[in-house]
C-alpha cells in the first residue's frame, strides 16, 4: 500500500541501519533505503530493506524517483550537507500532499519553537555564541517546519559511539583515553535507542507524533572515570581516563568537537529525559549495556568502536 512506503535517508548510518532493521519487521511497512553508494544496498537488504533507491543530497535529479509513492521520510544528514538538506526540505514541501510524516534526527540546544534559546548567548562563556553546529541542527528542523510538513524531531544527547571515536587506537595500544570532561556527568545516548524510538514513531504515525519534539538521552549521567570503568569491564582489561585541558583538546580535534565538549563540561547535557520511555515503554540503555548488547542491526557498542 502506497501510504506505508518509508524512505530512509542516511540508511547506513549508526541510527539509520537500526531504523531499517526495526521498521522492516513492522507489518504493512515498505522500507525503501536511499543509497548514495549502490555497493551498500546488499548490506541494507540483509537488514530487511525491501527496496533501494539511488539518492544524493547534492543531486536533486535523484530525488523524484527516490520519493515516488513515499509517505514517510526518515531525515538524517551530515552537517556539511546543511544547504543540500535545506533544498531537499523545500522539495518535500513541494510534494507535501504526498508526504504525511517526516522524522528528523537532531540535537537539543538551539531551538526557538519549544524554548527561547538565544544563539548569541553561550551557556557559560561571555561573548560567545551557542555552538554553530547546534544552531545548524535547529535550522534543519526549522526548514521542514516552514515547509508545512508534519514533523517529529528527535533531539538527541551526545552519542555514546561518538564519545571515544577519536581514541580507539590509543585505548587499544596504550590503555587510556583523554578529553576535558573529567568529573562532569552527561547522559550520553545510544544510537540503537534513537533508532528504536524513530521506528516506533514512524510506525505509529503523525496522528500521534506530528509536531512533537522529543529529547532523547541516556538513563544515567556518567563521568569519564565511570565510562573508563564500564569500558574496562567490557574489554576485560584496564582502561584509564586521563584528564586533558580544553586548549590542547581543541588543538588535537578542532573547534567543532571542542565546542560540543565545552557544553558537555558545563552540565548542559546532564539531565535525563523521560521522552524515550514515553515513546517505547522502557528506559534507555546504559553505557555498559550499549557496549555489550547488540542492536537490531547486529552490532554491539564495542564492535562499533572496533
Amino acid at each position: 500500500e502506497n501510504a506505508r512506503i518509508a524512505l530512509i535517508t542516511g540508511a547506513t548510518g549508526r541510527i539509520g541501519k537500526e531504523v531499517v532493521a526495526r521498521l522492516s519487521k513492522i507489518e504493512g511497512m515498505t522500507v525503501r533505503v536511499a543509497v548514495h553508494n549502490p555497493e551498500k544496498a546488499d548490506f541494507l537488504k540483509g537488514l530487511g530493506a525491501h527496496e533501494t533507491a539511488r539518492f544524493d543530497y547534492k543531486d536533486p535529479a535523484t530525488w523524484e524517483a527516490a520519493c515516488k509513492d513515499v509517505s514517510i521520510v526518515y531525515s538524517a544528514s551530515l552537517d556539511p550537507l546543511l544547504e543540500d538538506h535545506f533544498a531537499f526540505c523545500d522539495y518535500l514541501g513541494s510534494i507535501k500532499d504526498q508526504i504525511k510524516h517526516v522524522v528528523r534526527i537532531s540535537c537539543m540546544g538551539a531551538d526557538t519553537n519549544t524554548a527561547c534559546y538565544n544563539k548569541d548567548k553561550h551557556v557559560t562563556r561571555d561573548g560567545a555564541e551557542i555552538p554553530l553546529m547546534l544552531q545548524h541542527y535547529w535550522w534543519g528542523e526549522e526548514r521542514l517546519i516552514k515547509n508545512g510538513l508534519a514533523v517529529t524531531v528527535l533531539r538527541n544527547n551526545f552519542f555514546m559511539n561518538h564519545l571515544l571515536k577519536t581514541d580507539q587506537e590509543n585505548i587499544q595500544n596504550n590503555g587510556y583515553f583523554s578529553n576535558p570532561l573529567g568529573k562532569s556527568r552527561n547522559s550520553f545516548v545510544s544510537t540503537s535507542d534513537i533508532g528504536e524510538a524513530a521506528a516506533v514513531i514512524m510506525a505509529e504515525g503523525p496522528e500521534k507524533h506530528a509536531n512533537k519534539f522529543y529529547d532523547i538521552t541516556g538513563p544515567e549521567p556518567q563521568s569519564m572515570y565511570e565510562i573508563a570503568q564500564d569500558l574496562s569491564a567490557a574489554l576485560g582489561k584496564k582502561v584509564e581516563y586521563r584528564p586533558q585541558g580544553m586548549e590542547q583538546f581543541e588543538k588535537d580535534f578542532g573547534p567543532t568537537r571542542a565546542a560540543f565538549f565545552e557544553y558537555l563540561c558545563n552540565g548542559f547535557y546532564t539531565r535525563c529525559s523521560p521522552d524515550f520511555y514515553n515513546i517505547v515503554g522502557h528506559r534507555p540503555s546504559t553505557y555498559a549495556e550499549y557496549l555489550n548488547n547488540a542492536g537490531a542491526a547486529g552490532e554491539t557498542g564495542l564492535q562499533e568502536l572496533w
